[in-house]
């Protein structure tokens, strides 16, 4: 989207920055859609200048970052037609890019940007093997292009039961396949790159020209980590196993057995991202799926992100998963870092969005309380600079269906 051209100064919120645990009173000032300065008090022509959004008795929060979702691949209400975040004709399909299915104009961006949700990373599901990059994007805008803040944040890859349920019939019919074949794409991948570097400019040496070992070369490359589906223990250490093996970087998302192996995952120093949570316990690998899950890992020592996973919980429910977690233990500031500065950080963006620091992006929630608390109101949401929700006076952040 297009950055403010207007010089904004929110004015005396209570900035919880995602840095500081302890909160403070201070004012803001945006320019060019940036985060310019945070001070106690801003004086002078540049209050005299600026649009001036009185955050007094208000809380101001960084936007929302959610890790792992699917905004935009599944539409809004309109049954399988809107769903394009899965391929069901291959088990491997890396060279698929979210950029190229999602759709800007779903009511469920409107939902997410409601409740103080302004940056993604969303991308294919997890039925395949490997099933093409994630990207990270801003939540408002109409032409996906102009929402785009990072094109290729990880190659999505999946263990467990989705790929062999989906691909039984096909190719892939145990986690031994699913395995094997993650490693003898890896494993052509270097093969390929090794060969490209060795002809140099001579084309006639060249290896001919595979788009899904082209996808993969900034993963083998450490340009772009692998975004590993793992809910069950034993997956998510499948996934540890093979990342080392072949010298790759990893995130793990959605780790549902994340409590029972919190002080080995630790060690491993690998971001994980846990949930969906809402629900019942929809298959086998789901059985120890708890809000005390996020709260474990953290203490542990772990960097956590909470996840929807959306649609599978509602993106606008992203904060609502945080405070649950609040509730079943998790430290408050933690599950902030977990739905800001660590779910970028998650998806490599930590440098735009996350945290509320001078130089980054101006998108910022004001609130009337505590928005992990499912009564406050998000009165005000800026994304890049520009005021996209002004509801002062509407139902609470999470009620929009």
């Amino acid at each position: 989207m297009e950055q403010s051209d207007s010089i904004i100064v929110i004015k005396q919120g209570m900035i919880h920055d995602a840095v500081h645990e302890e909160a403070y009173h201070a004012d803001i000032l945006i320019a060019d859609g940036k985060i310019k300065k945070i001070a106690p008090v801003l004086e002078g022509k540049i209050i005299n200048d600026a649009v001036v959004i009185d955050a007094s008795n208000k809380h101001v929060y960084p936007g929302f970052v959610e890790a792992h979702c699917h905004l935009g691949l599944d539409g809004y209400a309109i049954g399988f037609e809107g769903q394009d975040y899965n391929e069901a004709t291959d088990s491997l399909t890396p060279q698929l890019s979210a950029i190229d299915g999602i759709n800007p104009q779903d009511p469920t961006f409107e939902m997410a940007l409601q409740a103080g949700v302004t940056c993604v990373a969303t991308g294919p599901g997890s039925s395949n093997v490997l099933g093409g990059t994630f990207t990270a994007i801003k939540t408002v805008g109409k032409r996906i292009d102009d929402m785009v803040i990072k094109k290729a944040v990880a190659m999505k890859c999946a263990f467990g039961e989705n790929p062999k349920r989906c691909y039984k019939d096909k190719d892939n019919y145990s986690r031994m396949s699913t395995a094997s074949k993650l490693r003898i794409m890896l494993e052509r991948t270097k093969e390929y790159l090794a060969r490209k570097e060795a002809a140099g400019e001579d084309i006639g040496k060249a290896p001919a020209y595979d788009p899904k070992l082209e996808a993969l070369i900034p993963v083998i490359r450490g340009e772009m980590p692998l975004k590993a589906h793992a809910h069950r223990a034993d997956d998510i250490f499948t996934a540890i196993r093979i990342a080392k093996e072949y010298q790759v970087d990893l995130t793990i998302d959605h780790c549902t057995d994340g409590s029972l192996i919190a002080e080995e995952l630790a060690a491993e120093g690998f971001p994980v991202a846990v949930g969906p949570t809402f629900g019942h316990a929809g298959k086998p690998e789901l059985r120890n799926k708890s809000f005390e899950t996020p709260g474990v890992l953290a203490r542990a020592g772990c960097q956590v992100s909470i996840i929807t996973d959306s649609p599978v919980i509602q993106q606008q429910y992203l904060p609502l998963c945080a405070g649950l977690a609040v509730k079943h233990g998790m430290d408050a500031f933690e599950a902030l870092k977990a739905i800001t500065i660590h779910a970028a950080k998650h998806i490599g963006v930590e440098d735009l969005v996350g945290s509320l620091e001078e130089g980054k992006d101006a998108d910022i929630v004001i609130a009337d309380g505590d928005p992990l608390i499912s009564n406050t109101i998000i009165e005000k949401v800026l994304v890049d600079g520009v005021l996209v929700i002004d509801c002062q006076d509407s139902s609470p952040s999470a009620a929009p269906q």
